[in-house]
């Protein structure tokens, strides 16, 4: 997979649509950078650009944004809502694949020394590109904001990391750094800035101040108005997702707004947001309200209904969610291709796909129809009795999907590791030995995918059970294909291992691993043998 950095550099300017433009045009002109959203706020006066590409293209993109915006923005006659410090304010680097984040440290300070000698301006590292532990908060770095960098860059403690300690007037200062993924998050309420403001004081992480703390970890907050839309926000940057997830804080600034019976109407999300973090709040609504929804797309419009993501505007996920926003359209996957071209790649002269693949695959088939009895049980006037069995039968099926689908990937993927590793170079007795180690590294991950693929089956039988015997009749032949897809499977996945567990020279893998492939095979045999006799016994 191809290495991909997030870049998200904010400039202070919202208004002017040529600047914001033009700054747009530098970094979408630059080879390698993909464009996924451009966020401009007019009370904030402040655009935020997200991009993605390799580590050395963002760099590059980010420089050109910069250049292109050093002849447009004048500080010195800057206001806004939001507190900045210089003209690119902020310009965070975020792994987003491939990637760690010592790489995108790496592209921060790159990106901050040659921006200081290309402009001759001051220059901070923030976030995981600290270089001082008072400079790892973003807000620490900019306090006091443009205003205070005069007096600011004269102090010992607050020379730059890269480029002169000078105030530049129409620029002031720039903080680059690198970071986990930030969701900029604002809750809308009909209220007065200060009411939002206190709102943002209590949840914020900081508080009030050491001795009156926030109540959300990672959060940062506060509270400004948008002329343009009328409201006042709750603005927030959620540091740590999975720490203090999205609809904590939606709920945490409803609890607080209804304490004060200031009415909360809808909330808005800023830039781009993790899928993972609109699934999680999907669930804690499912949860909460004790709803039925197993698919990824009506979890998806749950979130933006329950949030009112699109109360100031549209929220299209698919130009709002970062997954959906860098998937390739020619997705090179097996998965991506047409039951026609994976059939055809698998009937073709290569050694992958081969059985390995196809037993995901009618794995995925088997458990995608114990999924479908199920739903043409559920929500049935005749078989209304059993919606209750039926939500809990169909999501063991429809999680399975998912994850089986992902083998089919998986096994070829294993297997040409193993390929790979038989390339390698024996001419030397050093060279013998990396290549005999990777050999046994990429068998034992050929064996292991299948391995897993009939451990995932095996949770599947209980429930197919369950479903021929309390599923819609009219479907009784669906499930016994099912049920005979999934014994396939595993056949498949018990051939796949035993073939290449004979080369594998780590005795006590080979005698565990073979233990427990005859044990799943067993219980498939005999599971798919008592879902066939109860669908018999149905008439």
């Amino acid at each position: 997979m191809a290495q991909l950095v997030e870049c998200v550099p904010n400039f202070s300017e919202g208004r002017d649509k040529q600047v914001i433009d033009a700054i747009s045009a530098a970094i979408s002109g630059t080879t390698g950078c993909s464009m996924l959203d451009v966020d401009a706020g007019v009370s904030t006066h402040r655009t935020v650009y997200t991009f993605v590409g390799s580590p050395e293209a963002v760099v590059q993109g980010a420089l050109n944004a910069a250049r292109q915006a050093f002849s447009l923005i004048d500080m010195s006659k800057h206001s806004g809502e939001h507190p900045r410090t210089g003209a690119l304010d902020v310009c965070p680097f975020i792994p987003v694949q491939n990637v760690s984040m010592d790489d995108c440290v790496h592209c921060a300070e790159v990106f901050g020394e040659k921006l200081a000698e290309m402009l001759n301006i001051p220059v901070y590292l923030y976030g995981e590109a600290a270089q001082r532990e008072t400079r790892r908060s973003l807000p620490s770095v900019r306090a006091g904001e443009y205003e205070a960098l005069p007096d600011k860059l004269k102090h010992p403690d607050w020379l730059p990391d890269f480029g002169p300690s000078v105030f530049v007037p129409s620029w002031g200062a720039t903080v680059t750094g690198a970071r986990k993924f930030l969701i900029a998050y604002n809750v809308n309420l009909i209220a007065t800035k200060e009411q939002a403001h206190r709102i943002a004081l209590d949840i914020r992480e900081q508080g009030r101040g050491k001795d009156q703390p926030g109540r959300l970890q990672k959060v940062q907050g506060m509270g400004w108005f948008l002329e343009e839309d009328n409201i006042a926000q709750v603005s927030t940057n959620i540091l740590d997702y999975e720490l203090t997830p999205l609809h904590a804080v939606h709920q945490e600034v409803c609890g607080v707004a209804e304490a004060l019976q200031l009415p909360v109407v809808g909330s808005q999300l800023v830039g781009l947001v993790p899928l993972k973090a609109v699934l999680d709040a999907a669930d804690f609504f499912i949860h909460k309200e004790r709803l039925f929804i197993v698919e990824e797309e009506h979890k998806v419009r749950l979130v933006i209904s329950k949030l009112g993501l699109d109360s100031l505007g549209p929220f299209n996920p698919k130009d709002r969610i970062i997954e959906y926003m860098v998937r390739s359209p020619e997705d090179s996957r097996l998965v991506s291709l047409s039951l026609q071209q994976f059939v055809y790649s698998v009937a073709a002269r290569t050694p992958a796909p081969g059985g390995g693949s196809v037993s995901a695959a009618i794995a995925a088939l088997g458990a995608a129809l114990g999924a479908m009895v199920g739903q043409m049980t559920y929500g049935k006037r005749q078989f209304e009795n059993l919606d209750g069995v039926m939500r809990q039968l169909i999501p063991p099926f429809h999680q399975a999907v998912s994850e089986l689908l992902l083998m089919v990937d998986a096994d070829s993927s294993a297997f040409n590791s193993y390929m790979t590793a038989l390339k390698l170079p024996k001419k030397t007795t050093e060279e013998i030995k990396k290549r005999e180690t990777a050999m046994q590294e990429g068998l034992q991950r050929a064996v292991s995918v299948p391995l897993a693929l009939a451990d995932r089956i095996s949770v599947l039988w209980a429930p197919l059970k369950e479903m021929v015997i309390y599923g819609n009749i009219a479907c009784k032949s669906d499930a016994q294909v099912a049920a005979k897809a999934l014994e396939t499977a595993v056949f498949g996945a018990y051939y796949n291992i035993t073939i290449n567990l004979k080369d594998i020279t780590d005795d006590a893998f080979k005698m565990a691993t073979q233990k427990r492939a005859a044990v799943l095979l067993q219980e498939a045999k005999e599971s798919a043998a008592a879902v066939l006799l109860a669908a018999d016994d149905r008439k």
